[in-house]
């Protein structure tokens, strides 16, 4: 795991790296008479790579592949290039595309032994009298360790070093490339899955004593009773909706404010709810079910554990570039010391009580980091007998987050 960390790492270094003298080429080139060829050249290739690499960071399909390959051709400077998976022809740009099935069967035979290979006429032998292809560099494609396909430089005379130390180094490169995009497959399926075992802890804290709570209003108070059926319809609906990774923070509130009607329908004047939220703050994007475990801790913490009436206190902010959200509770809190241990160790009392606790606070800690940097994780303030203070800050806008429709 961590060499692959590291070699994660090296790649994104490399690509910052580039980026870099990128941007450096382009204020030169944009001062006319002060770029020199050499720097032409180099933002030619640089520009080149980047247009690759944006089809390759989405995976190796036939739809993504044919946008990359007429890049990596220019980048190779192949009379032809193809790009392969393990078993099939993906995409062909140039010359050679009459000879797929040969090019497979190399590619084949190259990923199977984890080396490159040049073919010569007699490997490329076909029916038309007056075929251009000469030649082929097959290099094996390596994403994380992996052979995951081939790179086929094609040629119309016989391979020079040139062409395979070119097609070489263009395949490893687009190799790092598919294990950036594997990488934040790996990503979306944690977040996916984080997602999963935050909804499997909600629901059997919740569920059973939301559904006692109504049917204890089915004789008495049959209107209410429905009420609280819709609301708890409504609450789960949005809890194990199928799409989405983030949502706004005004559709994190309205479930909130379901959970609170049913969990008032339980506690009665028990459970105290006091809101302030700025208006300009409700299109803020967050993590999906960010809110809901500070709340749900909240509400046992103020009354489960506290004789008498608790109050929940949930406060969001502007402030400036961000919004600041804050979930407190006056239940019986906890010794700070334990917050040494890390986030994972929060909550209202015996750890042993309650472990769903640590893994909500935990799992919502994580994903914010994720989504806007190891800044933005969560705040714990807490005392023996001071209940909890649970603070959180999200940015306003951040590149590449945005909620689901």
């Amino acid at each position: 795991m961590g060499g692959n960390l590291s070699a994660v790492f090296a790649v994104v270094s490399l690509v910052t790296a580039l980026a870099a003298a990128l941007w450096a080429v382009l204020r030169l080139r944009g001062r006319r008479g002060i770029a020199t060829a050499t720097q032409r050249a180099t933002y030619e290739v640089l520009h080149t790579a980047g247009l690759a690499a944006e089809p390759l960071r989405a995976g190796l399909t036939a739809a993504d592949a044919a946008k990359a390959v007429r890049h990596l051709r220019a980048l190779v400077g192949a009379a032809g290039l193809a790009l392969t998976d393990r078993d099939a022809l993906l995409a062909v740009d140039g010359q050679g595309a009459h000879h797929g099935d040969q090019l497979v069967a190399a590619a084949r035979r190259a990923a199977e032994a984890g080396r490159s290979t040049v073919l010569g006429e007699s490997d490329l032998r076909c029916d038309l009298v007056d075929c251009p292809v000469r030649g082929a560099v097959v290099a094996p494609l390596r994403a994380d360790g992996r052979v995951v396909g081939a790179l086929v430089a094609v040629a119309d005379e016989r391979p020079a070093p040139g062409l395979v130390q070119a097609t070489l180094e263009t395949a490893h490169w687009a190799g790092d490339q598919l294990a950036l995009a594997e990488l934040e497959s790996s990503r979306e399926r944690l977040a996916r899955a984080e997602v999963r075992a935050l909804r499997a802890q909600i629901s059997p804290h919740f569920i059973y004593n939301a559904l006692t709570a109504i049917g204890s209003f089915v004789r008495t108070d049959p209107e209410r009773a429905r009420e609280l059926i819709l609301e708890f319809a409504e609450f789960t609906r949005y809890s194990f909706r199928a799409h989405g990774e983030f949502t706004t923070l005004a559709e994190e509130l309205r479930s909130i404010d379901r959970y609170l009607t049913i969990e008032r329908a339980r506690f009665g004047e028990r459970l105290q709810v006091r809101l302030q939220i700025a208006p300009e703050v409700l299109p803020v994007t967050l993590p999906f079910l960010c809110l809901q475990p500070l709340v749900e801790n909240a509400v046992r913490h103020g009354l489960s554990r506290k004789p008498g009436t608790g109050m929940v206190s949930i406060e969001a902010r502007d402030a400036g570039a961000e919004c600041h959200i804050t979930v407190e509770d006056d239940g019986v809190g906890m010794d700070p010391t334990t917050l040494t241990a890390g986030i994972a160790e929060v909550s209202g009392g015996d750890p042993a009580d309650d472990p769903g606790q640590h893994v909500g606070l935990s799992n919502v800690d994580e994903r914010l980091r994720s989504a806007f940097g190891d800044r933005f994780g969560l705040v714990v303030e807490t005392g023996l007998g001071s209940g909890t203070k649970v603070s959180m800050r999200v940015p306003k806008f951040h590149p590449g987050v945005r909620a689901s429709s």
